[in-house]
């Protein structure tokens, strides 16, 4: 399976200069949206505009990810459970599975057209007001940005293990560890992750400790607001064709 997750796309497009916080607060008004009235006038204009966001961020073709067979597989074998049950059954189970693309779709648009650095600090920003309650909103970004960053690296290294693994000599000492792949690359990708974490961790305080990665000065312009405002009106306009239709 190949495809871009979690890494940005590096195009210039308005998409790619909004705000990564800006962003952030469209993927929550969509959510919401699509928990409050799960429709299908709602998902239809809610497509129709991450369409129109994609096509915007002027991401190549090549960047939308091409799942294994197996994941349309169980998608269709879910489908056929719930025929037995009747009709509006799986037209419910239909509405969940292009509810769950969609916000996947959502995530992975924030994740193309926005750097890694700025997830942090975005977040802090949005759960400023947070620190009130003494929460410790700071570290939570802090986990959730270097945990998006992660992820990726842990994926790469997981490939690099299976093609190291393929080219192992299919010999008498080998037949142990052959029985078991799952295991190895499993053990191996435990060390691999360790060892990257630890150097991740002094490379952070050789820079100053965590408070570096949400000292960012970027912030919401005119751009952003236009952007929200857009937002706005969509998600709006969905939710009262929604209640009419």
């Amino acid at each position: 399976m190949s495809m871009v997750l979690l890494r940005e796309v590096p195009v210039d497009s308005p998409i790619h200069r909004l705000w990564a916080g800006t962003k952030m607060i469209v993927a929550f008004f969509i959510s919401v949206l699509l928990m409050l009235q799960p429709t299908w006038p709602v998902l239809g204009v809610v497509v129709a505009f991450l369409i129109v966001i994609g096509l915007a961020a002027r991401l190549p073709l090549g960047t939308l990810p091409r799942l294994p067979w197996w994941f349309w597989a169980l998608i269709v074998l879910g489908g056929l459970i719930t025929i037995p049950t009747g009709g509006t059954a799986v037209l419910r189970y239909v509405q969940v599975t292009l509810f769950g693309l969609i916000l996947l779709t959502t995530s992975f648009l924030i994740a193309w057209t926005t750097p890694m650095s700025e997830i942090a600090p975005a977040l802090a920003k949005l759960g400023a007001p947070l620190r009130v309650l003494r929460i410790p909103v700071d570290e939570w970004a802090v986990v959730v940005a270097l945990t998006l960053r992660g992820l990726p690296l842990l994926m790469d290294e997981i490939r690099v293990l299976r093609a190291a693994r393929r080219l192992r000599p299919k010999d008498g000492s080998m037949a142990r560890g052959a029985a078991n792949p799952l295991v190895d690359i499993l053990t191996a990708a435990m060390a691999v992750a360790t060892r990257r974490a630890g150097e991740l961790g002094e490379a952070i305080t050789a820079r100053g400790g965590t408070g570096e990665l949400t000292a960012h000065p970027a912030g919401p312009h005119r751009a952003d607001y236009l952007a929200l405002i857009v937002s706005v009106v969509v998600c709006g306009g969905a939710a009262a064709i929604g209640v009419l239709l």
